[in-house]
């Protein structure tokens, strides 16, 4: 399994940081494009773990060759359980290049975009500082 898994259960985002290529693509449940950067990407992995609470990762799928994974969480946001999953691609370097989250139901999503979107101002201050 990645050690993408052990970074986030653990809350360390230096340890996430190390595993996420530099033009990573991150695209959120609730928005229509892709964000593209580490530090614009590693700034929103923080926004979320601060609007999370009771994160915990039920199941982990991986492709044969290790590029393709799949994380089912479930989590809470503002009191509303929450299930998705994460999408991850590795690229040939065993860095994190593409990150794509689903969520469900409908009105845990409302909520984590709305949540994100109270957030966002904070996490651009913090992709600005690195």
């Amino acid at each position: 399994m990645h050690a993408i898994l052990g970074a986030v259960e653990a809350r360390d985002h230096d340890a996430i940081d190390a595993q996420l290529a530099d033009d990573v693509s991150f695209t959120g449940p609730a928005v229509a494009r892709a964000y593209v950067g580490k530090a614009l990407t590693s700034a929103i992995l923080r926004g979320v773990d601060r609007i999370f609470s009771d994160l915990r990762y039920t199941r982990s799928v991986e492709s044969a060759d290790g590029r393709d994974i799949v994380l089912v969480f479930e989590a809470s946001v503002g009191g509303t359980d929450i299930n998705g999953c994460d999408l991850l691609h590795v690229d040939e370097d065993g860095k994190i290049d593409d990150i794509v989250v689903m969520v469900r139901p409908l009105s845990a999503a409302k909520d984590l975009s709305a949540a994100l979107g109270s957030e966002f101002r904070q996490i651009l201050a913090d992709a600005a500082q690195s």
